[in-house]
């Protein structure tokens, strides 16, 4: 089976697929930009399991990932990924943009989630180059899918806006 990848430009609070991708916080207690948006359309299920984790591992670290219920979003889980605030390139930021979708994917393959949809980790408030950032994903993703050839039916790169959306379709050319 190959897996599918394509790219979409919408709200992925409104993607149907058995697990989103947030763009979370250390915290897991929402924020702003599509962290803010999957708490707010999901509703408070999301935040009473992120508290949780929370409690009982003191967060989440940059680079690494948790699963939660979707709430009332159309997904059937939210995997949250924490991704790096850009310091220039010199802080070993690719290596944990790269782990965010790694650890993203790990989790749905053992959560048996077979359709995952990732946002544009990094790109808003933590100000990683779009360009550099979506090579990053795509590369690491690609990567991931020879790796694990069946364990994903299909992934999708949702971008909220339209220069990030080029970006994604150039690159999967």
């Amino acid at each position: 089976m190959n897996t599918l990848l394509e790219v979409l430009k919408g709200d992925i609070t409104k993607v149907e697929a058995d697990a989103i991708v947030n763009a979370a916080n250390n915290s897991l207690l929402g924020g702003g930009g599509v962290d803010g948006a999957i708490h707010k359309a999901g509703g408070p299920a999301i935040l009473e399991e992120c508290i949780q984790i929370r409690n009982r591992q003191a967060g989440c670290k940059t680079g690494d990932a948790v699963i939660t219920t979707a709430g009332n979003l159309p997904a059937k889980k939210v995997i949250h990924t924490v991704g790096p605030v850009y310091m220039g390139g010199g802080h070993n930021e690719a290596a944990l943009l790269s782990s965010c979708y790694t650890k993203s994917l790990t989790l749905a393959m053992e959560n048996n989630l077979r359709t995952v949809a990732f946002p544009n980790i990094s790109t808003g408030i933590y100000r990683y180059p779009k360009q550099e950032a979506a090579i990053i994903a795509v590369r690491t993703v690609r990567q991931f899918i020879e790796q694990h050839p069946s364990a994903i039916e299909k992934i999708t790169f949702v971008c909220f806006d339209d220069e990030s959306y080029f970006i994604y379709n150039q690159l999967m050319k």
